[in-house]
């Protein structure tokens, strides 16, 4: 069959990384040329061995290109995007994939116009962690989960080249907080009912860049996500509550445990108070280990290059798209709450 033949429009950091391993994963794309507006970007590209665009305009009108990836500052998105659907191109854009939701409700139309294929690379969907937790909680292993918490920590102080600038729809919300706050509503399918957020400018000028936001979703379940880049005492990626068990994750390498009550444990609580170093309590008393099992976590594979042997499906009929415009503009109908609930100062109620 016939190679689907792709270039990428913007060969930075991510435009690099989706040329490399495309081609190292997905033999049925061809990955063919480039464009990007900085000389030293062409050159780079040239030296992998693409054709190198003079202008977009060039690469657009060049019939046979069957796909684009467009990884260039969030500013560029909506406008290049629609550009390239209406040259006839089938189009994958970097997140987020706009910088609001009313920007994707204009490409939605323009999808819907040209009839081609149009998604988003949300590929922390893939993660290894994730998928962990997303297991856990879709098999039932800990009750009904009604507390989940994902944090991701750095040390480096502030946002890096141009997620660092307003202009460029930089910050922490729109980078990183884009890719927690689509897992949680893939983990978590029902309706958003409220949202809330804090976004600290503490090192970078003008965007947020240390951020912790909150979901609250109709089956009752608070979402809690934290993003910082000046943690020098890391906490543990994942940590959930359930009404049966408590699941853990350290770190990226998904060192964690899981703890589940054993369902014949029977035992009747103490009247006695408990006398710990914070002073006497029972409604923090311990629960006795012979009520609990230690269980390791699921035992998940993933690959993100899932997501393109998707996309090869989808653009050859033999696949539904997995990550859909409309689920993304959910995701920043989400987002623009949390912008709104940092400018109020007050949680959002909604029905997303």
């Amino acid at each position: 069959m016939e190679k689907i033949r792709h270039a990428v429009i913007g060969f930075g950091g991510m435009g690099g990384w989706h040329v490399h391993n495309i081609r190292e994963k997905i033999p049925e794309i061809e990955v063919y040329g480039a464009y990007d507006v900085r000389p030293e970007a062409t050159e780079a590209a040239r030296g992998e061995g693409l054709r190198t665009y003079a202008s977009l305009d060039e690469l657009l009108a060049d019939d046979t290109i069957d796909l684009v990836t467009i990884a260039v500052p969030n500013n560029f998105h909506k406008d290049y995007s629609i550009r390239a659907l209406r040259a006839g191109k089938n189009v994958i854009c970097e997140k987020p994939v706009t910088l609001n939701a009313s920007e994707l409700e204009e490409i939605v139309k323009v999808r819907d116009e040209t009839g081609k294929v149009f998604s988003i690379h949300q590929n922390r969907r893939w993660d290894r962690d994730y998928r962990i937790v997303k297991a856990a909680k879709d098999q039932g292993l800990l009750g009904q989960v009604y507390l989940v918490k994902s944090m991701v920590q750095g040390s480096r102080g502030a946002m890096y080249g141009w997620r660092s600038y307003r202009e460029n729809g930089g910050g922490m919300l729109l980078d990183w907080g884009i890719h927690l706050i689509d897992q949680a509503m893939q983990m978590f399918p029902e309706k958003v009912v409220g949202v809330d957020a804090h976004l600290l400018s503490l090192y970078t000028p003008g965007v947020d860049d240390n951020i912790n936001v909150r979901i609250r979703f109709e089956g009752g379940c608070s979402y809690m996500m934290e993003m910082v880049t000046n943690c020098l005492i890391n906490l543990p990626r994942w940590h959930v509550q359930g009404t049966e068990g408590t699941l853990q994750i350290d770190d990226w390498n998904c060192r964690g445990r899981m703890m589940k009550l054993k369902p014949d444990a029977e035992m009747k609580w103490e009247d006695d108070i408990v006398y710990t170093e914070a002073g006497p309590t029972r409604t923090m008393a311990p629960r006795p280990q012979y009520t609990m099992n230690e269980l390791p976590l699921p035992d998940v594979q993933s690959d993100w290059a899932e997501y393109y042997k998707n996309i090869v499906g989808v653009i050859r009929g033999t696949e539904s798209l997995l990550v859909t415009p409309e689920q993304a503009l959910r995701v920043m109908k989400v987002v623009d709450l949390m912008f709104k609930a940092e400018a109020e100062g007050a949680a959002q109620k909604c029905c997303i």
